[in-house]
């Protein structure tokens, strides 16, 4: 069971940290509740599965482990596609949550910088970098399983007429494949920028029809 498995993921993250036992497991019953809302097709508890299991992988590149970790757990914690400043709020509301979990003041500044740089997925800071491969892997994912991504994207974005989100996603994937690459981290570049390349083209090119 998928929150069986986050449970462990928690537990791995807050590790390092003097926590109280019931202030974590209610951080961690808030999390899962939050993420667990109807409205999130894609940016729900396999979404953050898939970016700590992820995060698990690429961890030689981390300079700070720890604050990459709860970065991950609060980077998608407010969510509204009818907003412009999720990331500024999450990063905000990961602020509020650690300090009242006791959690140093260094890495509360970290892990908000970290949601932060999650807007534009541009950063050059090693512990930022493995957070938005792990966040972005789901674009090297096989064919099927991007096609149940996008259609997941799509379903949050029902508001928008089909025309405009065919614009404004067309916009936006041609965006990463602008770049020199997608993935920042030796490992995620080597085995996944092509397949995710390939993916995006796909996306694109059945957009256009």
């Amino acid at each position: 069971m998928i929150q069986e498995k986050l449970f462990l993921h928690w537990q791995q993250t807050i590790k390092p940290f003097n926590i109280e036992k019931i202030a974590a497991n209610q951080a961690f019953t808030d999390l899962v509740n939050t993420y667990s809302q109807p409205y999130r097709y894609y940016h729900n508890l396999k979404h953050l599965d898939h970016i700590l299991s992820t995060i698990n992988i690429l961890q030689i590149y981390a300079q700070d482990l720890p604050s990459v970790k709860l970065a991950a757990w609060f980077h998608d914690i407010i969510y509204n596609t009818h907003a412009q400043d999720n990331e500024e709020k999450s990063a905000d509301y990961a602020a509020n949550i650690l300090e009242s979990l006791g959690i140093p003041t260094s890495n509360i500044n970290t892990v908000h910088q970290l949601i932060l740089n999650t807007k534009n997925h541009q950063s050059n800071d090693l512990n930022s970098q493995v957070l938005l491969d792990a966040d972005l892997a789901i674009l090297a994912a096989k064919p099927v399983e991007y096609q149940e991504y996008a259609e997941a994207i799509r379903q949050e974005y029902a508001w928008i007429s089909e025309l405009e989100y065919i614009t404004g996603r067309r916009q936006i994937l041609k965006g990463f494949l602008q770049r020199e690459r997608i993935y920042f981290t030796p490992l995620m570049f080597e085995s996944s920028e092509k397949f995710a390349r390939d993916n995006l083209e796909r996306e694109i090119n059945y957009l256009s029809l």
